[in-house]
């Protein structure tokens, strides 16, 4: 009995240092960030851009001061952002972080913002972008990087799962199961299986359904995106497989566009009509998404009968969806900052995936990190297939084109113009 026990003991010996071993390694492995600086410092850093609050960056301010206790960390808000970045960057209190924008690069008018940023490249740095899709990250003519992606974003659907298990169906993964899905449930009493704000041609449900689609017949034709980036009219022909597609969608039933128009906006409305609870499916962009989480409070239905739900993508086509994959918030450094080394230092704190996924999932936006499965929210997206995962910024698509774009299926798909007259006034529509 004693050589057993005392085997016994030896056991249960080694399961608990064979445990506080794999912990120690485990923590080890989460801290991943070592401070490279002299953790006494102290110095003031000041992070621009246009929301009005920025909770999700504090508590990454809150993180690195465990590792620097002096250093104070503060955002401050732009009005009217996009026009007066230049102008503060060149004024006397300068920022040493900016929100930047890649749409912004190439145009005069926003030269300052992208000639006050310091190269993000450079491997001295050491930023980990490997960590980020490298899809979403700015392609520049000299190989610099102005701008790196903290958020990213895309266009999809929120889903009612409850909804779908309750009846006994799936949620769509290609365009005939799309349909088929909306026929079940108006059959079983719903009388709009999917919504979407349908007011005004930006974020409309037009242009969240359709932009993915379109980017799917020209991201492998080089010379199609140098036509649509340049405006030529006869560019306008790339538009006719999206065009006729979306009139095909409101033949088909999925949406009836006159209880879509009672939604006045593609945010906060969208959301509180979302959680009335009697919509499978709502078509939205992931800014909306962002702010559910805060809207579930204000919503009676939701607070009566709470569901969950998820965002996934719309299956425009019968080989299944895209991921149209978007940076949606990303931040520059000021080259001429006198703290350059402290600001450094916190952009390789945050640039990780750690980081990254932390604050994606505090502000309620997808992260531009590789790995999606730890949001649920989100992790439909990761199941695409790398070979339907497309970004503008890869292939060259530019805003310019795609304002084109929203408005002539906006045009169409409000029946305002025919698919021939959408086509050839490319490169005619102002907003």
């Amino acid at each position: 009995m004693k050589k057993s026990m005392y085997i016994s003991l030896i056991v249960l010996m080694v399961m608990v240092l064979s445990a506080c071993g794999s912990e120690k390694k485990e923590a080890e492995t989460e801290e991943g960030f070592k401070p490279s600086l002299d953790t006494s410092l102290s110095c003031n850093i000041n992070v621009a851009g246009g929301y009005d609050n920025f909770e999700a960056l504090e508590a990454e301010f809150d993180r690195f001061n465990e590792y620097y206790p002096n250093v104070e960390l503060k955002f401050t808000k732009v009005d009217d952002y996009n026009n007066m970045i230049g102008t503060v960057l060149n004024g006397k209190d300068a920022p040493d972080i900016y929100v930047n924008n890649s749409w912004m690069y190439g145009r005069e008018q926003y030269k300052a913002s992208i000639d006050h940023a310091e190269d993000l490249s450079d491997p001295a740095l050491g930023l980990d972008l490997n960590c980020i899709r490298s899809n979403i990250i700015l392609n520049t003519n000299d190989g610099t990087l102005p701008m790196v992606p903290v958020f990213s974003n895309t266009y999809g659907m929120l889903v009612n799962n409850d909804l779908f298990e309750k009846e006994g169906l799936k949620v769509p993964t290609t365009y005939t199961e799309l349909v088929e899905v909306c026929e079940a449930f108006r059959e079983k009493g719903y009388k709009n299986p999917m919504m979407g704000f349908s007011k005004a041609e930006k974020t409309s449900l037009f242009t969240v359904t359709i932009y993915p689609y379109f980017c799917g017949t020209v991201a492998n034709d080089a010379e199609a995106v140098r036509k649509l980036n340049a405006l030529e009219s006869s560019a306008g022909e790339y538009l006719r497989p999206s065009l006729e597609k979306i009139v095909q969608f409101l033949k088909d039933g999925c949406v009836d566009l006159e209880a879509c128009s009672e939604i006045e906006n593609n945010y906060d409305a969208v959301i509180l009509r979302f959680f009335e609870g009697d919509v499978p499916m709502m078509t939205c962009s992931g800014d909306t998404v962002s702010g559910t989480k805060k809207r579930e409070s204000r919503s009676e239905a939701f607070i009566s009968k709470p569901f969950t739900y998820t965002f996934v993508p719309v299956p425009m086509s019968e080989e299944g969806a895209y991921f149209l994959d978007i940076p949606n918030l990303q931040f520059s450094v000021n080259k001429n900052s006198p703290n350059i080394h402290m600001v450094n230092e916190f952009m390789r704190f945050l640039i990780t995936s750690r980081e990254l996924n932390r604050m994606a999932q505090s502000k309620g936006l997808m992260s531009p990190t590789r790995d999606l499965s730890f949001d649920n929210m989100y992790a439909a997206f990761g199941n695409v297939p790398e070979s339907r995962i497309l970004s503008p910024e890869e292939f060259g698509l530019t805003d310019d084109a795609v304002k084109q774009l929203r408005q002539a299926v906006y045009g169409v798909g409000t029946g305002v113009m025919t698919i021939d007259e959408a086509t050839a006034g490319y490169g005619t529509f102002s907003e």
